[in-house]
């Protein structure tokens, strides 16, 4: 799965979505993690209630499953939420990346908490198995 992190220094969690410059992008899987991007974004990013700031972020973001915030607007979680992206807001700014994504491994070859599992079903595309049918 692809995991984004709202970050300034590709350390930390420490940027709230809308005003995020950079968003780093990483694939997870219970063997492990692997960068994979960062993408940057400019212009006016300023806290300041405009919602076109966040149309190229969600567009951006897309295949990604979680994204992890140190906040996030109501109106960015439900776009993220409507485009099957899961946002994880953790209300600090000290939360590293490594250690995120070292927890995410861990979980991941144990037992996912629902919110988990869910997020990761949405991901997958419908199939339907028509061979049980008579």
């Amino acid at each position: 799965m692809k995991v984004a992190f709202a970050t300034s220094d590709n350390v930390r969690i420490n940027s709230h979505f809308g005003s995020a410059q950079s968003i780093a992008v990483y694939d997870v899987s219970s063997e492990g993690y692997n960068f994979l991007e960062t993408k940057t974004f400019g212009g006016n990013l300023d806290e300041d209630g405009n919602e076109d700031k966040l149309v190229p972020k969600v567009t951006a973001l897309e295949g990604c499953t979680l994204v992890y915030v140190s906040s996030i607007g109501g109106s960015a979680a439900s776009r993220l939420l409507s485009n099957k992206i899961t946002p994880i807001n953790l209300r600090s700014d000290e939360t590293e990346i490594k250690g995120m994504l070292d927890n995410l491994v861990e979980t991941l070859n144990g037992d996912p908490p629902p919110w988990l599992r869910k997020a990761l079903q949405l991901q997958k595309p419908k199939s339907f198995d028509f061979e049980d049918e008579d």
